[in-house]
């Protein structure tokens, strides 16, 4: 932990003042405070707002920094799992190397809390979780990074995933996954029973990627809402992407959120561009806890992407059609302090006492500094200064 003072930055855009640390908390905001002997950093006006938030990425899956894919496959969801999952080998995807480098510049563009999927299945066993482990240890100080159990490959229609599951949540990972129940793991029940269960014996949360659209979607989002009500999980579920929320049918759509509000069920969105995604002013109308995050980036799947919040948040903006500057707001506020709430990270705010992480932006308001494309001058991880400039900093030295 350090003990910092960081002055003439101006905490959610408001007036400039000082903001100082003591043993990696903020102990006080105000004008002319004193270091006491705390380190001394000029923000220069920048605005300083909570550490973004990654709330739904895949840090074993990016080939960035490898030379070029050109074997990316189109099709169904199947095409691209299987494609993936057998070309990592081949392709030389060091999963520590490559969620290294991933999670490096989520750094460096101001993350301070990361949850990432990994996957388990019958061909890797548990070869993936022990490299995304290693990462996590090796970035500790510098980001926290929950682990997400994940059946890529599918659950039901894999056997021996179950027990893989299982001896994953004993062996470090933080989160139980999920992947389509019923059309990918074609056992709506089976596979949601059995996700349940995950969650009960190990005491963890669970995040359920559903993909599925329409009347489909909404079918298996009752079930897990069954499941959530039955078990006494409220709090403690997640949905990614829940494309089904996206649906034309807008008084069914108005129906499921209202249910997955009063279950404080969560939402995880990538604002994906070729989807029918949620409305994010309804989930939050509605006061679902929602977090965003980039997925997948430059991976076997597909080409795009930036490991960049304040980038993704411009994307769902943009998908939402957001365009005034309270919108703008409520985003980037869902890019932070909101997508920590929905993740259970408790207290992820400018506020005394709270964890010194906090990440400095370049604008004039809020509004403007979601949509300006600039480096971040200063990333703070429980009061050291972890990022600079848009570079790595280690022990308060920039990295090359």
């Amino acid at each position: 932990m350090s003990n910092l003072l960081i002055k003439n930055l101006r905490p959610m855009a408001a007036a400039a003042c000082d903001l100082l640390i003591r043993d990696g908390r903020i102990a006080a905001i105000g004008a002319g405070l004193e270091p006491g002997g705390a380190a001394v950093e000029d923000a220069k006006g920048a605005i300083a707002i909570p550490g973004l938030v990654e709330a739904h990425t895949h840090l074993d899956k990016t080939v960035w920094g490898m030379p070029w894919y050109a074997g990316r496959k189109g099709g169904v969801l199947q095409n691209l799992v299987d494609n993936e999952r057998n070309e990592r080998v081949p392709l030389g995807l060091d999963v520590h190397r490559q969620s290294m480098r991933h999670a490096i510049q989520l750094i460096e563009t101001g993350t301070s809390h990361i949850r990432s999927h990994v996957d388990i299945d019958t061909d890797h066993g548990l070869t993936l979780l022990e490299g995304k482990i290693r990462t996590r240890d090796a970035l500790a100080g510098l980001v926290d990074i929950q682990i997400v159990a994940f059946p890529q490959s599918g659950l039901m229609v894999r056997p021996g995933t179950y027990e893989l599951l299982d001896a994953t949540l004993a062996n470090g990972a933080d989160v139980v996954g999920g992947l389509d129940p019923s059309s990918f793991d074609r056992d709506p029940k089976a596979s949601l029973d059995a996700t349940f269960a995950l969650a009960v014996k190990h005491g963890k949360p669970i995040d359920i990627h559903l993909h599925e659209p329409g009347e489909l979607g909404a079918f298996t989002l009752e079930m897990i809402m069954e499941r959530t009500r039955a078990h006494g999980l409220s709090g403690l579920v997640g949905v990614s992407h829940a494309f089904c929320l996206g649906m034309p049918d807008q008084a069914r759509v108005a129906h499921l959120i209202e249910q997955v509000a009063a279950l404080d069920i969560r939402i995880f969105s990538t604002g994906a561009p070729s989807a029918s995604c949620p409305s994010l002013q309804a989930l939050r109308a509605a006061g679902v806890k929602v977090g965003i995050g980039c997925d997948g980036i430059r991976d076997t799947w597909g080409p795009w992407g930036q490991p960049d919040m304040m980038d993704r948040a411009r994307i769902v903006g943009m998908k939402n059609k957001m365009r005034r500057d309270d919108e703008l707001e409520m985003l980037l506020h869902t890019a932070s302090s909101g997508g920590a709430d929905a993740m259970g990270v408790v207290g992820h705010v400018l506020g005394i006492g709270a964890a010194a992480d906090l990440t400095l932006v370049a604008g004039e308001t809020l509004a403007h500094a979601v949509v300006e494309q600039a480096a971040r001058p200063m990333v703070v991880k429980a009061g050291r200064v972890v990022a600079r400039g848009g570079k790595l900093c280690v022990d308060g030295v920039v990295m090359p």
